[in-house]
């Protein structure tokens, strides 16, 4: 398994059995993979979904419970029941950050509070009470610390070993996360007298003069801040307003770089680190120093062990996200969405827009369930929209999951090129699609529609032929080439994917035609004439 740029397309693909391969994944609730039985009817609820892989949480605490003695069996344990039903693995390893904090870091690390420092988010404090946060308390393990640093990579460079161990023929195991949403909160920095000792020395030179060379790429406040700072001297003057932040992101980043190092040396996966977004706040509220899109300059310079960087999105707006995650030649993966009725017209648009490696909602385990309190002030069901309160339905989301896994061949091949493109009902600016001589117009939100979950997907197959994954949308095929305006319709099939061939379930025409109106899920075959 490897994540490889395809030339001349320069689009990143991931590799699985030497074949293109696109996670249609879900990940699980934190806990559930801490134990085999209790993710029997998981599996069973993924291969119904139609998914091909999911994202399982591999905790520190669990394999190793004792400095130096490891237990791997759940680890043996998932790849094992992954195999049994078909699927892959992509472990997120929860080592000294999980949200931020360090809850999964083994009781030997927790309880050893000199040689594993805790960050002083206060000065002298090593637990504080998050104000932000409904006073959540909150304490996490110091990124400043070298002996964790070192016990963490060692423990991950291990856990690396062994899957290779057990895995390295069939590739079960296709992508690792090293660490979870790895951050600060309460401060921007950390503030012990060691934090305020670095922050005071000189900032390393060249990581400076890197910075002030990527300014292009960086978001306004932070090249603004890079650009009026001192080009060199302590953090301070080389990054002004923006410098504890990228303080505190020069230090994550170095020390996941440390850990993704460590485990790649013995068996080189493709890595990603996933972040909780800044969402407009201030660092410190969100997690300061993770790998938000404003500091991935700092990432991309800290940590090239790492191979994606990834956004995990609850907000309303979305697309805006996946956006910020696409730039420095970024390949987009979505670990962690939210499960209300956007999720599957989300997994269409972001394959046939952005061709990400992956997409995958969270807790999917209660995909189809009615909200908690929690889950509706996440997926911020308040803001007027209907859909961010419905949850998506499974039937619909299998559907999904399953077209898309038998297009997977055509959809890869066409995957950083301009033969791929998609539209979606939160995006009704963009709802145009053009081929060459021919293109499409999506309607959504019309009276005559009843759904309000639009999506639409074209791929093209031929200069004047087309397969389209619709939904909730009417389509209006037209012409670009001013020597043939008109554009007649001259087949149109109603059909799946079965074992790579196309096969029609039914042919349209008539009134079929002549609307173009579809209210469920629906996979066409369409070829198209122009002519003056």
């Amino acid at each position: 398994m490897r994540l490889e740029t395809v030339t001349p397309r320069n689009h990143h693909l991931l590799q699985a059995g030497g074949s293109p391969f696109i996670m249609l994944a879900g990940e699980v609730h934190n806990s559930s993979s801490s134990s085999a039985e209790y993710m029997e009817p998981i599996w069973e609820k993924a291969a119904g979904l139609g998914m091909n892989s999911l994202l399982l949480p591999v905790t520190w605490e669990m394999v190793e419970p004792e400095e130096g003695a490891f237990d791997f069996r759940i680890v043996e344990e998932l790849i094992d029941q992954a195999r049994r039903y078909g699927m892959k693995i992509g472990f997120l390893w929860f080592g000294a950050w999980k949200n931020a904090q360090c809850y999964y870091a083994p009781a030997w690390v927790k309880t050893d509070t000199v040689r594993f420092r805790r960050a002083e988010v206060e000065k002298g404090k090593k637990k504080i009470h998050l104000q932000e946060f409904h006073g959540m308390p909150y304490t996490t393990l110091s990124y400043l610390c070298e002996a964790t640093n070192e016990a963490d990579a060692n423990a991950f460079r291990e856990l690396m070993l062994h899957i290779k161990s057990v895995d390295e023929q069939e590739r079960t195991v296709i992508m690792v996360q090293v660490e979870n949403e790895p951050g600060l909160q309460g401060a921007a920095r950390e503030h012990s007298a060691a934090a305020d000792a670095a922050f005071e020395n000189d900032a390393p030179q060249p990581f400076v003069e890197y910075m002030r060379a990527h300014t292009s790429t960086m978001s306004a406040d932070v090249r603004q801040a890079v650009e009026s700072g001192a080009g060199s001297g302590n953090w301070m003057e080389a990054f002004g307003e923006a410098a504890e932040e990228i303080f505190s992101a020069y230090h994550i980043a170095s020390y996941i770089e440390k850990v993704a190092a460590a485990g790649k040396k013995v068996y080189p996966l493709p890595m990603m680190v996933n972040c909780w977004l800044d969402k407009g706040d201030k660092p410190g509220i969100y997690p300061s120093g993770g790998p938000v899109a404003r500091m991935m300059e700092v990432w991309k310079h800290c940590a090239p062990s790492i191979d994606v960087i990834a956004p995990d999105i609850y907000v309303p707006n979305f697309c805006e996200v996946c956006d910020d995650y696409v730039k420095m030649d970024n390949p987009l993966f979505i670990p962690e969405t939210a499960t209300h009725g956007y999720a599957g017209p989300r997994l269409v648009y972001v394959i046939g827009h952005y061709h990400v490696i992956g997409y995958s909602p969270f807790g999917f385990e209660d995909l189809g369930k009615p909200f908690t309190a929690i889950e509706s002030y996440l997926f911020g069901v308040d803001v007027g929209d209907p859909m961010l309160g419905t949850p998506q339905s499974m039937e619909e989301y299998a559907w999904y999951n399953r077209t898309l896994g038998s297009m997977m061949p055509l959809l890869t091949s066409k995957y950083g090129t301009a033969d791929l493109l998609a539209t979606i009902v939160e995006r009704p600016e963009r709802d145009t699609m053009v081929f060459g001589e021919y293109g499409f117009q999506t309607r959504m939100k019309l009276p005559i529609l009843s759904r309000k979950d639009g999506v639409c997907l074209v791929l093209k197959k031929a200069e004047d032929e087309f397969y389209i994954l619709a939904n909730g949308c009417v389509i209006t095929p037209f012409s670009v080439n001013p020597q043939k305006p008109h554009v007649d319709i001259l087949s149109l099939e109603e059909g799946l994917f079965q074992q790579g061939e196309w096969r029609m379930a039914r042919r349209l025409n008539g009134d079929d035609v002549a609307r173009m109106r579809f209210e469920s899920p629906t996979l066409l075959k369409i070829k198209l004439f122009g002519y003056q």
